[in-house]
């Protein structure tokens, strides 16, 4: 029985830049931490082939970084679409700030040329494994990848999961028995208020600021939350501006209508919504308005424009929607009520609230999801992407007595 080697290159004990590398061959994720300064991926790696679970940059933002190696690079249809967008957005602020990017154009060429386009659920074979993406959840095209090498022995990564069900997306229900699991963690040891309750404190939240006269600006990301968000104001009757990346983002997810859990609607909660194109920012009243925009954790993005205009005003709202990573501008929001904005340090005098729509799998689910591999069979879990893996590790080791364990940078394993 041969082994399988594993090494994991990021999102170790942390939230981002998520990398792991199978046999010195294929690279499961090669992301970013975003924030001040950009963190990679530890450790040159040469793998043959590369495969994206979904398009959020802490999972695919350094791939064309991998380019001058020529891999194969997989990934659902819609992942490839979006991962397109912002790898452009990134060279294009790159550009702009007079930054260096870790890619230039030509890598994005190819890595266009190298990524091969495969569906949810469809069987593939690559470099001696067998391969296939299953829904994750998530986001539109959000995938979890399970492999199977030449000894039969497999292994399934969980990339970003969600087995709830949201307004965007269909939760993840299909898991194949595994020897090997490898779990994100984000929110281990944090419960999930139920969806419905979640989405009414927040409708209630922005009908009390517009009742009087105070604007909402609404922090999303892109991917996944600006939709869902609008749907969600569409389905009370709220009128939103939509601004920033989501506009485009959701364009494209309405080319792959059979990833998205209720396209008619999407549709719908777009057509009703007001787009703002940069040019035309000035010429909107911000009274008794909700505002949708990037960024979700207000590094950069239009959300500092309109902070700009409305941080004095204590009868507006703040309102974010996801996880604000440690460092960002979101965090310190919420921390000490000030955000740093174009070089200088604001005092917000609108009320900062957060409500939780995650698009993650919460402490019940992925315990059940864990669960449920051990009962088929898993005999090793690793735990990754989140602020307490070893917490989780050790969970599985004392609840379900499977080996666990919550890898550091660069850490390799032989299974």
């Amino acid at each position: 029985m041969g082994f399988m080697e594993l090494e994991f290159k990021g999102a170790c004990r942390e939230v981002g830049r998520s990398a792991v590398l199978i046999d010195e061959k294929i690279m499961l994720d090669y992301g970013v931490s975003p924030g001040e300064n950009i963190q990679y991926p530890v450790n040159g790696s040469r793998p043959v082939a590369v495969f994206v679970s979904h398009a959020h940059i802490d999972h695919s933002g350094a791939v064309p970084n991998l380019m001058d190696l020529e891999p194969d690079v997989f990934m659902t249809p819609p992942t490839f679409d979006l991962a397109q967008m912002l790898a452009k957005d990134t060279l294009r602020i790159a550009e702009k700030e007079d930054e260096i990017a870790a890619y230039d154009s030509i890598d994005l060429t190819k890595f266009v040329h190298q990524t091969k386009l495969v569906d949810t659920g469809v069987n593939f074979h690559t470099h001696g494994y067998d391969a296939q993406f299953l829904d994750a959840g998530h986001i539109p095209g959000a995938a979890a990848i399970h492999l199977r090498d030449r000894e039969e022995k497999s292994l399934f990564y969980t990339g970003d999961i969600n087995t709830a069900d949201t307004r965007l997306v269909s939760g993840a229900v299909e898991f194949p028995d595994s020897e090997v699991l490898i779990t994100e963690s984000t929110y281990f040891g944090d419960e999930h208020l139920p969806r419905r309750e979640v989405e009414k404190q927040f409708v209630d939240s922005v009908r009390d600021t517009l009742d009087i006269g105070g604007s909402v600006i609404v922090p999303a990301f892109a991917i996944g939350r600006t939709q869902e968000i609008l749907m969600l104001l569409d389905a009370h009757g709220i009128r939103a501006y939509v601004d920033g990346m989501g506009v485009q983002a959701y364009k494209i997810m309405s080319k792959h209508p059979e990833y998205i859990r209720n396209p008619t609607h999407l549709k719908r909660a777009f057509d009703n919504a007001i787009m703002v194109h940069g040019h035309k920012r000035d010429s909107i009243k911000l009274e008794s308005s909700v505002i949708v925009t990037t960024a979700g954790m207000l590094n950069g993005g239009p959300a500092l424009y309109y902070i700009n205009k409305l941080y004095k005003d204590p009868k507006s709202k703040i309102i974010l929607t996801g996880y604000q990573v440690e460092g960002t501008n979101g965090r310190m929001a919420m921390d000490t009520g000030n955000i740093e904005n174009n070089g200088a340090i604001q005092h917000l005098k609108p009320k900062v609230e957060q409500y939780d729509f995650s698009a993650h799998s919460g402490d019940r689910e992925l315990k059940e999801m864990v669960k449920d591999f051990c009962d088929r069979g898993t005999e090793s879990v690793f735990t990754m992407h989140g602020d307490d893996c070893e917490g989780f590790a050790d969970w599985v080791k004392e609840e379900i007595g499977v080996k666990a364990i919550a890898p550091q940078l660069g850490e390799r394993f032989s299974i």
